[in-house]
């Protein structure tokens, strides 16, 4: 199989990868093979070209987000199953003509969207699908945290989510709620969003953005994303008819305050969560969908609406009106 880049997240890839039996690893990088690469046995590829002709099972695209439509394109028409790191692109442009390929050849997808697979967000997933939280009304959720600490000993302005050429930006790079949210609620019927750089980070790109997400079932979305703030802060409230449901991923604890009963209730609770799991059961998701050709839990086509969602958000900002979908 392949890895298509080799920054912090190609590396997680290649990490996990190496821990399932059978897997011969190819990476495509420009960077010289390594003491890391060699202990995992791995081989590098200079082009895509040479990477497809090892006849590959699958590939994973983990390299900036500005080259995915092309490396995705490459691979399909080749008939290789593919996961893509979110998001799936910075631009919609080539995106319908992927999706009728991969349709039509009938090929496994993944976004790489991991908080799918965190086990407090599957549990709010259940509850939602179990109508065991009463009518939904509104939904509160921030993701902020400070973006020179992602990667300690890396120059953050050099980094992908530091550069619009890259494709960064924080509602692109931080796109897991716009994700985790339609996932939830389906599809979005109006947007409107007040996005920019409004910090002192010595970027190109937003690092801001609030957001209202309007679905087509009348809930209300309000979601805070920026890159700028300490400590981080993680969470999604949910309010229902019959109360409240809050998960903080700092603490990894789902509870609801049940108006009847007036009082907070423990649904779910994690300790000591090893957060590479995630990805580690996504990756294992994949491969599973490969060996049973069925459908994965996060098609590139609920990708797309992901990304549309983004594009819109972006473009409500710029425009400074809602935008319908």
């Amino acid at each position: 199989m392949l890895v298509i880049g080799y920054g912090s997240i190609g590396k997680r890839y290649i990490q996990n990868l190496s821990k399932i039996a059978n897997i011969e690893i190819f990476v495509l990088t420009n960077r010289k093979i390594d003491h890391f690469l060699k202990t995992k046995k791995c081989k590098i590829v200079k082009t895509i070209t040479e990477a497809i002709s090892v006849n590959l099972d699958f590939a994973i695209i983990a390299n900036e987000t500005n080259y995915h439509t092309k490396f995705v394109k490459k691979l399909v028409d080749s008939s290789i199953h593919v996961l893509i790191e979110k998001p799936l692109a910075n631009s919609l442009t080539g995106i319908d003509s992927i999706l009728k390929t991969v349709k039509r050849k009938n090929l496994v997808t993944l976004m790489g969207y991991n908080l799918r697979f965190h086990p407090c967000i599957s549990k709010i997933k259940e509850l939602i699908d179990k109508k065991k939280l009463g009518t939904i009304i509104s939904v509160h959720v921030e993701n902020g945290s400070y973006l020179p600490n992602w990667h300690p000993g890396e120059d953050y302005v050099k980094s992908y989510a530091a550069r619009k050429e890259l494709g960064g930006g924080v509602v692109l790079t931080s796109s897991h709620e716009i994700d985790y949210l339609y996932w939830f609620f389906g599809d979005v019927k109006e947007i409107f969003s007040i996005t920019g750089k409004f910090s002192n980070l010595k970027t190109n790109i937003e690092d801001h953005s609030s957001i209202l997400l309007k679905f087509k079932n009348n809930i209300v979305a309000e979601v805070h994303l920026d890159y700028y703030q300490i400590p981080t802060s993680r969470y999604c409230k949910i309010l229902t008819s019959t109360g409240t449901l809050y998960w903080n991923f700092q603490n990894n604890v789902v509870k609801f305050y049940s108006k009847k009963q007036q009082k907070w209730v423990i649904l779910k609770k994690l300790s000591n969560y090893d957060y590479n799991q995630m990805y580690f059961d996504e990756l294992k998701h994949f491969i599973k969908c490969i060996k049973y050709k069925s459908k994965s839990v996060n098609d590139i086509t609920q990708g797309a609406k992901t990304l549309e969602i983004a594009i819109g958000i972006k473009k409500s900002s710029m425009k400074k009106r809602s935008i319908k979908l």
